[in-house]
């Protein structure tokens, strides 16, 4: 089976460790799936007068690939205990409308942290976000990626080989995920 994912992170800092780890999963996908990362800078702030207007070409875009894909795999730093505020916005406009792009799609969720938790709190809130959107979110292997500093070179590669196999693994999951639930693209 061919498996199309699109790859969203919440960060937009050029040297992001969760865009490094989205960068790793395009490089670690197994057999038959590809990952396509789409960029969160154009998206406008959610803005109900904005929708009621037109939905922005940048919004209208993030959710016809979304919609073209088989999974979505979420990459999310984590601010302030929570989620950041760009991919909340992101999945609110994804989320809008009777063609939710959101509404039973299979997701997996990941996320790398300079601090010693790795995200836990940030995918706990967004696990709330999924629930309300209707995704069909991967439950296990969890991936956080804690002091991820030290798991990242220079460049932004992820050389932690732990870190590597866990995330090979989440992405072996999303892709029995996928199966179970008869989506895919």
């Amino acid at each position: 089976m061919s498996l199309h994912v699109v790859g969203i992170a919440g960060s937009l800092r050029a040297g992001s460790f969760n865009r490094a780890l989205l960068a790793a999963a395009v490089e670690l996908a197994p057999a038959g799936m590809t990952i396509e990362v789409a960029d969160l800078r154009p998206i406008p702030l959610y803005d109900g007068d904005v929708e009621a207007a037109g939905v922005p070409a940048a919004v209208a875009e993030l959710k016809s690939r979304v919609r073209g894909a088989g999974a979505l795999l979420i990459a999310t730093p984590e601010y302030n205990y929570s989620v950041p505020g760009v991919l909340k916005n992101a999945l609110d406009w994804l989320s809008r409308g009777p063609d939710s792009a959101l509404a039973g799609r299979p997701a997996a969720l990941m996320g790398a942290s300079p601090g010693g938790f790795g995200t836990v709190r940030a995918q706990i809130a967004l696990r709330q976000v999924a629930q309300g959107t209707n995704l069909l979110l991967l439950q296990r292997p969890e991936l956080h990626v804690a002091k991820a500093a030290a798991k990242f070179d220079a460049q932004g590669r992820l050389t932690d080989e732990g870190v590597r196999r866990n995330l090979a693994a989440l992405l072996v999951a999303l892709g029995d995920w996928v199966r179970l639930h008869g989506a895919g693209a």
